[in-house]
């Protein structure tokens, strides 16, 4: 008898917000302390509308905005410490360390973090990354990829029947 084999990636398509705060809704319960999600996609792809799904989905009702100023916003929600980050204005990967964001990484909270790439090898490594690529007539293609067990793990529940 064979065991199943991991899921490691998902892709799907997305028709439109409702779809993506589904998505976001059936992902919440995997997050615990510790988790990076690293998410990938051009301007606008509709990354900080993930993040915004996830809070919703683990009760958060107020404000969603990009910390892209701000490097970083905090949400305490649902017995997690959410952390958001946006890297996009880095113009080197060392910026991450002159900002200080190492600490947040500490194993204490969940990092959701935009233009994971700006900061290169320095920042931490992701245990889910998702990839949202926008197509002309509005919807969205979303891949998540596991790279750590923990990953592999919510992928497989969220791909069963």
């Amino acid at each position: 008898m064979s065991l199943p084999r991991e899921t490691s990636a998902i892709t799907l398509s997305l028709s439109d917000e409702n779809a993506t705060a589904a998505l976001a809704a059936r992902l919440t319960p995997c997050l615990a302390p510790g988790w990076v999600v690293h998410l990938v996609g051009p301007l606008g792809a509709g990354k900080t509308t993930f993040v915004r799904a996830i809070l919703r989905a683990l009760g958060h009702t107020g404000p969603v905005k990009s910390p892209t100023y701000g490097l970083v916003e905090l949400y305490p929600v649902s017995g997690l410490n959410l952390y958001h980050f946006d890297f996009y204005r880095f113009a080197t990967p060392e910026e991450f360390y002159a900002a200080g964001l190492e600490e947040y990484f500490d194993g204490t909270g969940v990092c959701l973090v935009e233009w994971p790439e700006k900061a290169a090898a320095l920042a931490p490594g992701a245990d889910l990354t998702i990839t949202i690529e926008p197509r002309p007539d509005g919807s969205r293609e979303v891949r998540l990829t596991a790279s750590t067990p923990r990953a592999r793990q919510c992928l497989n529940r969220l791909a069963a029947p």
